[in-house]
């Protein structure tokens, strides 16, 4: 049975003591433990999966954020807590946290769809992150509105009522930023133009990619910039007043996915896990039980009604190694242009 526990950037140290206070995975190798940023559909479904492939084994997660998690393994290098990070881990990151993970990838790597191999020998990335916009069809309505694209979030009625996560922090905001990139062109003045834009639009920077999707649905925001697996998540789970929306500019996506933490205490139970993730048995099983995720397995084989078939979006093509290359400047230049408009 898992364990999910909360992780807030504040108490870092305080969590390590209290939730591993026996020192990380049992010395049987049958608890692995696992830090996750993905939802809680995910990460039920791959427990209960995992759980009964692997009778005896169980998986203790600590849930939280890209930028939350990472920061917390560097902090652990010394003793290491988790053994598998799964989830905003991706292909843009390239050799970032090189540090930080073993080099470890599967013998189904050659199955794995092209474009959506590992780039850095040590990210197995099982699953794809497409942008999409989480839009409450109540508030839309009652704007007078018609949400189809970028175009229409520079919309005045908008104003204060879209949210995105902070892109220094949060894998799921820099995939949209990179999503923007792609549609208007890397590093350009139509980029920059439309982001700036966007910006003074007073878009809400969130610290949580979740509240991008969750607060939407809630009403407390008519847009979200997010992405599929959490939008589609709730519409799963009942929701009636949000749809997702793909850019009508075009959409792309970032491959995501798991590691093993470099010096775990449960390298063994490590590997069964990220390979469970990766084979197309795994993915076969975790794509029909989520229904909310795009799986990069070629060999696997699974349907989604939340999900449309990817060839009615509309894609453009991202360069990921041009990301990887500009990360920094690009953020840095996105964080000078919010503090010269937020001043």
């Amino acid at each position: 049975m898992k364990k999910i526990v909360g992780l807030c950037a504040m108490a870092l140290a305080a969590m390590s003591m209290a939730v591993f206070a026996a020192g990380g995975s049992d010395k049987k190798n049958n608890r692995v433990v696992l830090y996750s940023s993905m939802t809680e559909n995910d990460i039920g479904n791959l427990t209960r999966l995992f759980e009964e492939k692997n009778p005896g084994m169980t998986i203790e997660v600590v849930n939280g954020s890209a930028g939350e998690l990472t920061a917390r393994i560097r902090a652990e290098k010394n003793n290491p807590q988790g053994d598998v990070m799964w989830g905003g881990l991706g292909n843009s990151d390239g050799m970032a946290n090189a540090d930080l993970f073993e080099n470890y990838l599967t013998e189904y790597e050659p199955d794995i769809m092209e474009g959506y191999k590992s780039n850095n020998g040590f990210y197995n990335l099982d699953h794809l992150s497409t942008v999409v916009f989480c839009v409450n069809t109540d508030l839309e309505k009652q704007l007078g509105l018609n949400i189809k694209g970028y175009a229409d979030l520079l919309d005045p009625k908008l104003k204060g009522k879209m949210v995105l996560s902070d892109p220094n922090s949060s894998s799921a905001a820099w995939n949209n930023v990179c999503n923007i990139m792609s549609v208007y062109g890397n590093d350009s003045a139509a980029s920059w133009d439309y982001i700036e834009k966007l910006l003074k639009n007073d878009i809400v920077i969130s610290t949580s990619s979740s509240v991008c999707f969750k607060s939407v649905q809630t009403g407390e925001y008519v847009v979200g910039l997010t992405y599929e697996d959490g939008a589609s998540t709730l519409l799963k789970s009942g929701a009636t007043n949000i749809k997702m929306v793909y850019p009508a500019e075009g959409t792309s996506a970032s491959a995501f996915g798991c590691a093993m933490i470099k010096g775990c205490k449960n390298p063994e139970g490590a590997k069964k896990l990220i390979n469970f993730l990766m084979s197309p048995e795994g993915e076969t099983d975790l794509g029909n039980a989520l229904q909310t995720l795009r799986l990069t397995n070629s060999k696997a084989t699974y349907t989604s009604k939340y999900l449309p078939d990817s060839k009615d979006v509309k894609w453009v093509i991202r360069d990921v190694d041009w990301l990887i290359e500009h990360k920094k400047a690009v953020l840095e230049h996105w964080n000078s242009l919010y503090t010269s408009i937020h001043k």
